[in-house]
């Protein structure tokens, strides 16, 4: 396929905002080409989430990226998202450099950073680039935050360096697309004004003829042109989230078997859970602060956490240690993943200040072990057996955990030992993300908990179909040729 010599073929995706729905409608893209029979992987220079996947090589991507990877046949790569940052507080995150944490920054210092990291977000995108017919690239944000602008990476600063056409993604359903489109050709440069080629109007809901006078007047206040409106697409729900934000409402209802989830405040890995909403047989819910655990829920899971000892905190506030002893007394199970396996334990010690001030903090006391914080992170893909049934998945975290428990492992990966349970059985924890994905494993879990309820979802198919059903939907509703048209062109 013929490119321009000064760039692969390549289109970015910008937002007038963030949820505007891109990383959705990148992944629908991707599949969409990947049909098509074109070589095609997806970027983004700089993504912020605590919901990452591990990649082959031990790196770390935002899941996003992993999901648009699987739309494209790929496995995802450690090039594909070359800057994450990983909120660990209101002002500071943790900094991800091509799959590894280089250390930690406020936003104030990461902004004096983001000057250095461009050459090796241009190198990731030369790597992926390298043989690929196509590469689809995700913004963050808003396209027209001025006063970022100067150190920008991540959206018309990457678009500027890499020389890449640009598209904007409006979400209408939140209201004001059309003043955020104006809005944002306003607020550009000329020279970026022009590098953008039109726009998508995302998640429409009604008849697109009301909307024709409104293109009308946006293609003539801006001098772009419309590549279409997409409908809402009911079926995203069923797909991996990235947000937190979207755990608001987030759940399913009607199921026999009950599971309840505090949502943390720096909750992560929380597609974890995902396998769980989509079974019909369970009844998922996210507890949300100010909420109590409901003590004859079948199942409380503590989820993974970006800090773990300031959530055991806030859980600790929210009388969510009490909620548990009460699901507890009333015959309840708990399953803790990752850092929610470190909160069950006597005592997390963090001697080396890895998540503050150097000591040890008290844990919940319901399993028999000790987690010591250590300064390596432990990230691996990593296969095993749970329930004599097959599990596969990724580990993502800080620490180690020791103690008389563990001699009843939850799982075994890769041969050895992983997790612990309860001498009564009813309290569980481990290391392994990812573990509700194999059909066999939750079917087991689920059957545990309620007999004759072992539910009957097949989630890979699933996530295939789903993604199958969005490039149909993509290309029903946009100019896709228009599309690979602008990306083949120079920006």
């Amino acid at each position: 396929m013929p490119t321009d010599a000064r760039r692969p073929a390549a289109l970015m995706l910008q937002g007038t905002g963030s949820d505007v729905g891109k990383s959705l409608l990148v992944a629908g893209l991707c599949r969409c080409f990947h049909r098509r029979g074109l070589s095609v992987a997806p970027f983004k220079p700089q993504n912020m989430s605590n919901n990452a996947a591990v990649t082959a090589d031990g790196g770390e991507i935002g899941r996003a990226q992993a999901l648009q990877a699987r739309a494209c046949g790929l496995a995802p790569s450690r090039h594909m998202n070359p800057v994450l940052l990983k909120p660990e507080s209101e002002t500071g995150a943790q900094v991800v450099v091509q799959g590894s944490v280089i250390g930690h920054a406020t936003a104030r210092d990461y902004h004096a950073l983001k000057p250095s990291l461009l050459p090796r977000v241009l190198d990731s995108f030369a790597e992926l680039a390298r043989g690929r017919d196509l590469v689809i690239v995700e913004g963050a944000g808003s396209a027209a935050e001025v006063n970022l602008r100067a150190a920008d990476i991540a959206n018309m600063g990457f678009a500027e360096a890499a020389d890449l056409p640009v598209v904007l993604v409006g979400d209408i359903d939140r209201g004001g697309v059309i003043a955020a489109l104006v809005g944002t050709h306003t607020l550009l440069p000329a020279g970026e004004q022009r590098r953008v080629k039109g726009w998508v109007i995302n998640k429409f809901r009604g008849d697109p003829a009301l909307f024709a006078p409104a293109e009308a007047l946006m293609a003539e206040r801006t001098g772009w042109r419309s590549f279409g409106i997409l409908p809402w697409f009911a079926e995203a729900a069923r797909l991996p989230a990235e947000d937190s934000a979207s755990l608001t409402g987030r759940g399913s209802e009607g199921g026999a078997i009950r599971i309840a989830i505090p949502r943390l405040p720096r909750i992560a890995n929380f597609d974890d859970f995902d396998p769980l909403a989509a079974e019909p047989a369970v009844r998922l819910e996210f507890i949300a602060p100010g909420q109590a655990l409901p003590a004859d829920a079948d199942l409380v899971i503590l989820p993974g956490s970006k800090a773990t000892i300031a959530d055991l905190t806030a859980l600790r506030e929210q009388g969510w240690d009490i909620d548990l002893k009460a699901h507890l007394r009333q015959g309840g199970r708990v399953l803790g993943i990752c850092a929610g396996y470190q909160m069950l334990g006597r005592t997390i010690g963090d001697p080396l200040g890895v998540e503050g001030p150097p000591g040890a903090t008290a844990g919940l006391g319901l399993l028999d072990v000790t987690t010591m914080m250590a300064g390596i992170k432990t990230l691996r893909q990593v296969e095993g057996l749970g329930l004599d049934q097959s599990v596969q998945g990724y580990e993502m975290h800080m620490g180690e955990t020791h103690g008389p428990d563990t001699i009843r492992p939850f799982l075994t990966l890769a041969g050895r030992a992983d997790g612990a349970v309860s001498a009564n059985g009813r309290v569980m924890g481990c290391y392994l993300h990812g573990l509700f994905a194999a059909d066999g494993f939750r079917q087991a879990f689920l059957a545990s908990l309620r007999p004759g309820h072992a539910g009957g979802l097949h989630y890979e198919a699933m996530v295939d179909d789903v993604l199958d059903k969005l490039a149909r939907h993509v290309e029903a509703h946009l100019d896709v040729d228009g599309l690979l048209s602008i990306a083949q062109r120079s920006g």
